[in-house]
């Protein structure tokens, strides 16, 4: 009989123990139902086909595309969304969506412009231009939804040719009396500078580009020359027009580049030179298109880079609109700007202030600059200022402007007409022997409703450079005013007038008014003039 000792029978013990377990694992395990896990059946519809895929229940719609081994593309989109849950017989639409470049030619239709002319006798018609249609290349963006278009927008336009206008010329020739006058007088119209020497019926065109902006448009003190700005053919936030000038005496006229660009507000002949000073601003893609340099400068027409006179200045209040100049007949030079009028000394290129103005505040994005005239004395320096208003009104808004003069002697300063109207732009006529000394006239604009001359229109008035004699001399009260602008005197008086011509523009033509008489002649009939000048 063998010895068992304890540490074998704990052994032992702890075997079948062991056993036991794992015995009752066994029968636990196999008593369970298996766990199987549980499938549904969805359909696909997708590229004209219906499919019935089976994919384990939770699956997402993106999961059952792939086990249909159906690639679906960036811009693809399904019914219920990639990302929803399926239930068993759920449907699964797939839409295939496209996105296509295409680039077609299209023509551009030329346009017919009919411009009125008075070198035609009226009712007589010419082809000036015939239209050429232009070509664009427009770039469409095209979206398909299975193969279908959906929608289809132009995306890129590209002109490949400008279409040309077919303009017809149209006579406007008025059968009025031609009217003799001294000097000569220019005026713009339709982007075309014209000329009339010795009578209005003897017209001819000196520039005709069809592409000047009146902003610039003086002629010599001798009416020899014209200078004028033409739009600048690049962006107007890089260039907005170009200076040039033009010989008015000769048959073949060629405009002659003067080297300048950007000039909006000022440009001018310097008395008793070949000459031509004129201010700068740089062009801005912001309103009002500009930031002014508050700058002088001279330059020749006979050639050599220009001189500069008067470094680039922040201008005052509201410099950034800009300031305006204006030579008198001896050479004096005056400048302008929205708080300030005084002189320029033009050897030293400084300003010498005779006059603080309050400055206007348009609450927008323009500036008012006080017109200002020369009398023919040179001594006397007419301008409009801004009157005070009753309170409460702030002065900085106060809708009176007068018309005063400033004497530049002693520095004197009076107000001659009350609610003139803030673009009433003074203008002397030459100065004329009287008998008993050489004295002038002073024509200016009166504002029919004073109080909101900023959006009125206006009379011509003419007066004694005393501010005496004041008389009304066109339109009648009882036709609608003209447009704010400055009048042109003629240079000298003509035989069997009253008084001597004022010439303004009316309702787009050229009217001019016997100052002594009153009495008006109509010398345009077509409508198209923009601006005046008369030397």
């Amino acid at each position: 009989m063998r010895n068992v000792t304890s540490k074998q029978v704990n052994k032992r013990g702890l075997t079948c123990l062991f056993a036991c377990l794992l015995f009752s694992l066994f029968i636990f395990t196999a008593c369970r139902s298996p766990q199987v896990k549980e499938d549904i059946s969805v359909k696909v519809n997708a590229d004209g086909v219906t499919r019935e895929v089976t994919v384990p229940a939770g699956s997402t719609v993106s999961q059952a595309l792939q086990a249909a081994n159906i690639a679906a593309e960036k811009l693809d989109r399904s019914e219920p969304p990639f990302y929803a849950v399926l239930k068993h017989g759920d449907v699964i639409k797939l839409t295939r969506v496209q996105e296509i470049f295409e680039t077609e030619q299209a023509t551009i239709p030329f346009e017919r412009q009919i411009v009125r002319n008075e070198t035609l006798p009226e009712g007589e018609t010419r082809l000036v231009q015939a239209g050429v249609n232009g070509l664009q290349e427009i770039t469409y963006r095209k979206i398909l939804e299975d193969n279908v278009e959906m929608s289809k927008s132009a995306v890129k336009t590209i002109v490949l040719s400008e279409a040309l206008p077919e303009i017809v010329m149209v006579g406007a020739r008025a059968s009025s009396t031609p009217l003799n006058i001294s000097g000569a007088l220019v005026y713009l119209a339709s982007g075309n500078a014209w000329i009339m020497e010795n009578s209005t019926a003897n017209r001819r065109i000196l520039v005709n580009t069809g592409d000047l902006d009146g902003r610039i448009f003086k002629l010599s003190p001798k009416g020899d020359y014209l200078i004028f700005t033409r739009k600048s053919k690049k962006p107007a936030n890089e260039e907005i027009n170009t200076l040039w000038t033009v010989r008015t005496t000769t048959g073949d006229p060629k405009p002659i580049y003067l080297e300048a660009n950007n000039v909006v507000h000022y440009a001018e002949w310097i008395p008793e030179t070949s000459s031509v000073a004129y201010s700068t601003v740089e062009p801005r893609s912001a309103a009002p298109g500009w930031q002014a340099n508050n700058d002088l400068y001279r330059t020749s027409i006979v050639g050599g880079d220009p001189r500069k006179m008067l470094d680039a200045s922040s201008g005052g209040v509201y410099g950034w609109w800009g300031m305006s100049f204006s030579y008198s007949r001896d050479g004096k030079l005056a400048y302008a700007r929205p708080d300030q009028i005084g002189l320029v000394d033009q050897d030293g290129g400084y300003l010498k202030p005779l006059l603080n103005l309050t400055p206007f505040n348009s609450h927008s994005d323009w500036a008012w600059l006080p017109p200002i005239a020369w009398g023919a004395d040179g001594n006397t320096l007419y301008y409009i200022s801004h009157a005070p208003a009753p309170a409460p009104v702030p002065s900085e808004e106060s809708p009176f402007f007068d018309l005063s003069a400033l004497s530049i002697g002693n520095s004197a300063h009076v107000s001659m007409v009350q609610s003139a109207g803030m673009f009433s732009y003074p203008a002397a006529s030459p100065s004329r022997w009287n008998g008993r000394e050489r004295s002038y006239q002073v024509a200016y604009l009166q504002a029919i409703f004073t109080e909101q001359s900023e959006a009125s229109r206006y009379r011509l008035v003419v007066m004694d450079r005393d501010g005496s004699n004041r008389k009304p001399l066109f339109p009648p009260s009882d036709a609608s005013g003209i447009e704010p602008q400055t009048p042109a005197w003629a240079p000298d008086p003509i035989e069997g007038q009253v008084g001597d011509f004022v010439a303004v523009i009316y309702q787009g033509n050229l009217w001019m008014i016997d100052s002594g008489s009153g009495q008006a002649y109509q010398v345009t009939g077509d409508g198209l003039i923009s601006v005046i000048d008369w030397k």
